[in-house]
């Protein structure tokens, strides 16, 4: 195999050094979540990388779930991880469960206590965390801690078979309590929980904790580099610890990188699933969300989201990525794949009195002019049409190029329009403007020879379909949430805009028979995709991402 170091990320270049070293034959990676919440954009990043390696490098790349806590994992959770890796375009090698290695995790505790390595302590969960010690002062070794092999023995096999209540005792690694890394200060192996757990029943009553069995499953798996965030760069020592006190199959290494910081976003499944619960969103795949399920909702595509992951890079510096990027990269490939129409979101009723009563006429508009391959459509012009509310002023200010009284402005794919007079109700709001249309002036052959600034898009009356539309921004106000005020937490800087429904927008028919995830570009409006709950009968339309690229804007101007 060649190796092309050029460009190569820090990973990757471990990797090619590992390779030609002869230290490793193949590779083998894994995406080890636990499956208490739903997987965000972060995760989405760590499963690009993990798979991404095993395909760049031919090697491998399991799925795990970490499933360890009976407590807060649930089989929904589960069939949302694995819908979210296939959606993302990958196949693992294996599906793996660490519960699966539960026997295996207590053979080794086994032997750690054997050694004198490992000790039952009766302390409380508050007396333990008190005696850990802190930065600058040593922990306080437990009363327990110099019980024989054998009594320690005994003891587990009690905790095992269920003779201690929660909370009654816990095992513990004997390694050091001054150590200066407080991980390695006696930490706790193993914890009585007497709850089923959803995939491996009820034959276990004492479950590992993560750092104790994180090292063990990449061992058992004979992964050969086990790729963390970096705050698990302090837990290594100890990752290794416990593989190198136990006969294990396979020696794998934990390396780190930078996890993913999202600006106006938060990343925490704890936090996310508050969210959920007290009711500020809809639902895990609430569009507004960081959720791989939400983006999914929302528009986003795999390979969109693939590509992001990819150009933002792997190092291990910590950073915050502007989410203009993120729109950045949808919008370039929304703006190639999609078809063009036209959608009011606000409507305001045109009347175009010189043009025939009760005439519908057939104009060609172009679906992609970005593609030709995408071909045209048939669109409907009559007397009465619909525009958005915003592009007609009464008392225009002087760079206003749409619609106002005496100013004339271009429809899209059909005539020139002169405005004449307008319509108010009794509150004074305008409801109806009539205008004039200029014949010759039709798309594709004006004979006017005139030329006008504005160009507005439109439906007309007798075709128009009635659609809900739900235009989405960010979910918070602050643009790195790591900067909130003292005494505050994210729920104060939720953004009461972050969703607006429109109920009475009007749409062209050729898409009333979308198919949910069908996506499109309503003209000057945005990207727009139909939601799963999308149907014929009552459209429904996510805004995606607008027009209006921030991201390049920031880019020219650096």
């Amino acid at each position: 195999m060649e190796f092309p170091e050029k460009g190569a990320n820090f990973l990757e270049q471990i990797i090619i050094d590992d390779l030609k070293s002869g230290k490793v034959k193949s590779v083998a990676t894994r995406f080890p979540p636990e499956p208490n919440g739903y997987l965000h954009i972060g995760h989405a990043k760590s499963i690009c990388l993990n798979f991404g390696l095993a395909e760049k490098f031919n090697g491998t790349c399991n799925l795990r779930f970490d499933d360890t806590n009976p407590e807060k994992e649930e089989p929904e959770y589960e069939n949302a991880i694995i819908r979210d890796v296939e959606w993302l375009g990958f196949k693992w090698h294996r599906l793996c469960y660490a519960s699966d290695y539960f026997q295996q995790f207590y053979e080794w505790a086994i032997e750690l206590i054997s050694q004198g390595k490992a000790y039952v302590d009766h302390q409380t969960a508050d007396q333990i965390r008190e005696t850990r010690g802190t930065l600058t002062q040593p922990g306080v070794e437990s009363p327990y801690r110099n019980r024989s092999a054998e009594e320690n023995l005994a003891l587990f096999e009690k905790m095992k078979n269920g003779e201690f209540e929660e909370g009654e005792c816990v095992l513990r690694a004997k390694i050091d309590m001054a150590h200066p890394n407080l991980n390695m200060r006696d930490p706790v192996m193993y914890r009585i929980l007497k709850k089923p757990h959803y995939h491996a029943g009820d034959n276990w009553c004492i479950y590992p904790l993560y750092d104790f069995a994180h090292g063990y499953e990449d061992a058992i798996e004979g992964i050969t580099h086990s790729i963390c965030t970096l705050e698990f760069e302090n837990h290594r020592p100890l990752y290794d610890w416990f593989l190198d006190n136990v006969s294990i199959p396979s020696r794998p290494h934990q390396y780190e990188f930078a996890r993913l910081n999202l600006s106006y976003t938060v990343m925490s499944k704890r936090f996310l699933l508050e969210l959920v619960n007290q009711g500020f969103v809809s639902g895990w795949d609430d569009p507004r969300m960081p959720t791989i399920s939400g983006l999914r909702r929302r528009g986003y595509t795999p390979s969109s989201i693939r590509r992001f992951c990819d150009e933002i890079g792997v190092s291990r510096v910590e950073s915050i990525v502007d989410i203009e990027f993120l729109h950045h990269v949808i919008r370039e490939e929304l703006n190639q794949t999609t078809s063009r129409v036209m959608a009011v979101l606000r409507p305001l009723k045109v009347v175009i009195d010189n043009y025939p009563e009760g005439k519908i006429e057939e104009l060609v508009a172009e679906n992609n002019p970005e593609d030709p391959n995408y071909g045209t459509r048939i669109i409907h012009f009559s007397r009465n049409i619909f525009i958005e509310q915003e592009d007609f002023m009464e008392n225009p200010p002087k760079k206003f190029f749409r619609l106002a009284p005496g100013r004339e402005v271009r429809l899209k794919h059909a005539y020139i329009i002169t405005c004449q007079e307008l319509v108010k109700d009794s509150s004074g709001n305008i409801i109806e403007v009539h205008c004039t249309y200029d014949p010759n002036s039709r798309s594709g052959s004006d004979l006017s020879g005139r030329k006008v600034k504005g160009t507005l898009h439109w439906v007309a009356e007798e075709v128009a379909i009635r659609a809900t539309v739900r235009l989405y921004d960010h979910l918070f106000t602050l643009k790195n949430l790591s900067e909130m005020e003292e005494g505050k937490t994210y729920s104060d800087y939720l953004n009461p805009d972050s969703l607006i429904t429109l109920d009475h927008c009007l749409v062209e028919p050729s898409i009333a028979q979308a198919k949910p995830f069908d996506r499109f570009q309503f003209l000057r409006q945005g990207y727009f995709c139909a939601d799963i709950d999308h149907t014929p009968e009552k459209p429904l339309f996510n805004r995606i991402v607008s027009l209006k690229d921030t991201w390049a804007k920031i880019q020219k101007r650096e």
